[in-house]
């Protein structure tokens, strides 16, 4: 174990906190996290009693889930970094936390996402990844833009007829269409065995696999009897069997140029589908599911004065560039540095799990802490990029932050397991989609404020993200 002068053995501290006693103080921690306090309350309180942001607690889903839900909790933008690191940190199985759903949800195999950086085959899969996108970059923008104009007539026709719009649920639909479009040659999803069941069909399977993470949002009186559903036994696969069949049917059916690229760089065809599936209806849909709404929900809190502001920059960027394109987007300052902000107020996945390699020294903006080796280390993003003594008015939306000068903050962005800074590689663990996602984001706010002057919204706060409803749309008055 390396240590640097600031971080002699003799200055180490030890990390603060208790586990309590075995069960009790899992089931304990757990019930103050998931219904008593929430999770920013969880952590600020703690941090607040042990006065260290690296702290030791128990994360769900705990008992009987989870074999060792004891985790070293990084609760600032100096200590959280250290989950990057592939030379200190093992991600093997540690997708979704202390524990790992039954690969019978996978076809039986471990996906790339459950695989550390140091099996052979994480690099095969995740190259293939990003081969794939890469090819692909330039029909994502005129594709994108196909499925955003469908997406907002059906938000027109649904305000036409009930003065309102679900824009969750033609939004999620939006975002399967162009996924299955984007990995499927341009075939419409809705002329095959998934008709228009595509969003459904995952969110069973999602909910599965995610739900003894957290909670259903039932009253609270059901909250000890939706706890022993949800974390006294896994969850079986059986019961969503046939929806991830139809599924992975429709992608082996139609990502025929998909597959036939996987198998051309050694992988067997089935289980490459199995990892595509994974990649566009988890990794994927699973994020702009919630990227979306999270975006629509802090633009429209701005108000008109934002709103003005995009529409002026997007407007006069389209019409020197003569359209929505790369080149274009890439000149609209504000645009991209309103969707970094989304990203950094409410990063899209707030946990990050990875075990130490060996003894290593974990840093805090006050103290250093000696972990050792096989310790489970947990992130809990927002404090991450929220923290105070990297942003100033952390708390607050800023649209322009990283405009100009605003730049170089880029770097304390975390939300896509790395740094916005860096570039995925086949040897890390961050997400291969993540410029793509960037890329939609900015598409969809430039076709947004390219057809609409502003709009106006009420949006309802979920476990699953915020839920909004279009109220009006003021039809674009200049362009």
């Amino acid at each position: 174990m390396a240590l640097s002068s600031e971080s002699s053995p003799s200055s180490l501290k030890q990390i603060p906190g208790s586990y309590g006693i075995p069960i009790l103080g899992a089931i304990r921690d757990r019930h103050d996290f998931l219904y008593h306090q929430g999770r920013d309350k969880f952590f600020a309180t703690r941090i607040q009693k042990y006065n260290s942001t690296v702290i030791r607690t128990n994360m769900p889903p705990g008992p009987f889930v989870s074999s060792d839900p004891r985790v070293i909790a990084l609760l600032d933008g100096a200590s959280f970094p250290v989950l990057f690191d592939n030379r200190k940190v093992e991600k093997l199985n540690v997708f979704e936390g202390t524990f790992m759903p039954s690969t019978a949800f996978t076809g039986g195999h471990r996906v790339c996402s459950y695989l550390d950086t140091r099996e052979p085959k994480h690099a095969l899969l995740k190259r293939f990844f990003l081969n794939a996108l890469a090819a692909r970059k330039d029909t994502v923008v005129p594709l994108f833009r196909n499925c955003l104009h469908e997406s907002l007539c059906e938000i027109e026709d649904q305000l036409r007829k009930n003065d309102e719009a679900d824009f969750n649920a033609v939004f999620d639909q939006a975002s399967f269409n162009f996924l299955f479009r984007f990995f499927c040659d341009n075939k419409d999803p809705s002329h095959n065995i998934l008709g228009s069941k595509g969003p459904k069909l995952i969110s069973t399977w999602l909910l599965f696999q995610l739900a003894p993470l957290g909670t259903l949002g039932l009253p609270k009186i059901f909250n000890y009897v939706e706890d022993f559903f949800l974390r006294t036994f896994p969850l079986p696969a059986f019961f969503t069997k046939s929806n991830y069949h139809k599924l992975y049917e429709a992608f082996r059916t139609f990502a025929t140029t998909l597959l036939d690229e996987a198998e051309k760089v050694g992988l067997e065809r089935d289980e490459a589908c199995h990892n595509v599936v994974f990649m566009a209806c988890f990794n994927s849909y699973g994020g702009l599911k919630n990227q979306f709404p999270m975006l629509l929900k802090w633009v429209g809190l701005c108000g008109e004065n934002l709103h003005a502001d995009l529409r002026s920059e997007i407007r006069g960027v389209v019409k020197e560039e003569g359209g929505v394109t790369l080149g274009a987007l890439e000149k609209m300052s504000l645009v991209k540095s309103v969707v970094y902000e989304t990203m950094r107020i409410e990063p899209l996945v707030p946990y990050q799990y990875g075990r130490a390699r060996e003894d290593l020294v974990v840093q805090s903006h006050d103290a250093s802490f000696k972990v050792k080796k096989g310790e489970m280390l947990f992130g809990y993003q927002p404090f991450a990029t929220k923290d105070s003594r990297i942003f100033e008015d952390a708390e607050v939306f800023v649209p322009g932050r990283f405009v100009g000068e605003g730049e170089k903050m880029l770097a304390h962005v975390l939300w896509s397991n790395g740094r916005e800074t860096e570039e995925p590689t086949p040897s890390d663990k961050q997400c291969a989609g993540k410029n793509l996602v960037v890329v939609l984001c900015r598409v969809f706010l430039a076709e947004l404020f390219l057809r609409y002057d502003t709009f106006e919204f009420e949006f309802k706060e979920s476990g699953f993200g915020p839920r909004i409803t279009i109220t009006s749309l003021t039809k674009a008055s200049t362009f």
